[in-house]
């Protein structure tokens, strides 16, 4: 059965479409066939994936191409009356793996009908089929072409769309950034989580939702652990000040957040013990130049050449070594993941 994880912080700036694009890619390479999912209105996954830029621009794709996740989600959310259909999507020729769900600029519109549907309170039955649309619409996909991961890169922003793709899914997992905002928003996380738990639960109740064509998730979704990334190292490791922050995370997740998702039944019941760090699944130096040059080459870090970076001597030297420990970093990553989804 396909499993689905969302990548979710309501901080921007944590390398989420990063993170989801390379994981997706590994996973794909180790065997596992992969959808990765757009799903913040900025497209950036997308953007990637298809390399849009100023002369090419994302625009353009939606003009001759109706396979993107706004479309995909419109006989529901439009109030047709035709059923959801498994959607067609991208193919990576180089990973044959390896599949895309483009987003939608305009995905955000969507937004007012989740917020009403999940504080639906009468009988407004057109609305029945909104909380378990995407759910469903996903599995469509997946059994049509045998998936067995579904990556979802989410938005940064607490709203009604990210608590119903967050809550449908079967595992979540935190990319973090060593800064005060990200502390933060981890903080405001453990208040936000049990209330988006609260809300799901009760409409699970709800006999509208009960009866829906599209039904939600009957279990909840299980915290795997964050990823901390976007500092730089010295000696290989965090210098002091990323080191201070990613040490104040990993307490607040560990000793705050953990108990709160444990009460909610929202975590993964694999020992975290096994890692150095708890629930942090890994950390992730900050690969600036690298990830520039994968977005320019449409390739991933550790597929990049000699030839696509232009680059000699020394400088490639020092960045062949970088680009093997960007591999050997997410080797590692999809293989706990692989474990902790089991």
């Amino acid at each position: 059965m396909v499993k689905t994880i969302s990548l979710f912080n309501n901080k921007g700036g944590v390398s989420k479409t990063t993170t989801t694009f390379h994981l997706g890619w590994k996973l794909a390479e180790k065997g596992q066939k992969t959808l990765i999912v757009d799903t913040d209105p900025q497209c950036n996954l997308t953007g990637l994936c298809l390399n849009a830029d100023k002369n090419n621009k994302l625009e353009n794709f939606y003009v001759n191409n109706s396979n993107n996740l706004k479309e995909a989600l419109s006989p529901v959310f439009s109030g047709a009356l035709s059923p959801l259909q498994p959607v067609t999507c991208y193919e990576f020729e180089e990973n044959s793996n390896l599949f895309l769900l483009p987003g939608h600029i305009d995905f955000s519109e969507y937004d007012a009908t989740y917020n009403i549907a999940e504080n639906l309170t009468g009988s407004l039955t057109m609305l029945k089929n909104v909380p378990g649309a995407l759910r469903n619409l996903l599995e469509m996909t997946a059994n049509k072409y045998g998936f067995e991961y579904i990556i979802i890169d989410m938005s940064p922003n607490i709203s009604a769309t990210n608590a119903n793709i967050l809550m449908e899914s079967d595992y979540f997992i935190l990319p973090c950034a060593p800064d005060y905002f990200c502390y933060m928003a981890i903080e405001s996380l453990t208040k936000v989580f049990p209330r988006w738990e609260k809300a799901y639960s009760k409409l699970k109740e709800n006999d509208i939702f009960i009866n829906a064509d599209y039904k939600m998730s009957s279990s909840k979704p299980k915290f795997i652990g964050t990823i901390q990334q976007r500092y730089r190292p010295r000696n290989g490791s965090p210098s002091k000040a990323f080191s201070e922050w990613i040490n104040d995370i990993n307490l607040l997740v560990n000793d705050k957040l953990v108990p709160i998702l444990k009460k909610s039944d929202m975590i993964v019941s694999y020992d975290a013990g096994n890692y150095d760090e708890g629930y942090n699944l890994i950390n992730i130096a900050d690969f600036n130049s690298l990830i520039a040059q994968s977005q320019s080459n449409n390739t991933p870090v550790f597929l990049l050449t000699q030839e696509q970076v232009q680059k000699g001597g020394n400088v490639w030297k020092n960045m062949k070594k970088n680009i093997d420990d960007f591999n050997g970093t997410f080797n590692k990553l999809a293989d706990r993941i692989i474990k902790a989804t089991k």
